[in-house]
């Protein structure tokens, strides 16, 4: 015999959690969380104080050639 339909507002807390889990479905890979760019003006502390310094020329070749001369 099919089950009797009741409505959502009927069902006790507990076949209302069911009935709503049994809707959702799953996002898969897509991560639902808006995230923004930070701003490269702010301040952050965690990034390296000379790491533009580094990017641009090592500084082995000056120390070799103080020593070399």
């Amino acid at each position: 015999m099919p089950k009797k339909y009741v409505s959502l507002d009927k069902m006790s807390k507990r076949a209302q959690k069911e009935a709503h889990a049994q809707k959702r479905q799953n996002w898969g890979t897509v991560v639902p969380i808006t995230r923004a760019k930070p701003s490269a003006k702010q301040y952050n502390r965690k990034k390296s104080k000379h790491a533009h310094v580094r990017n641009h020329e090592p500084l082995g070749y000056f120390f070799c050639a103080l020593h070399a001369a």
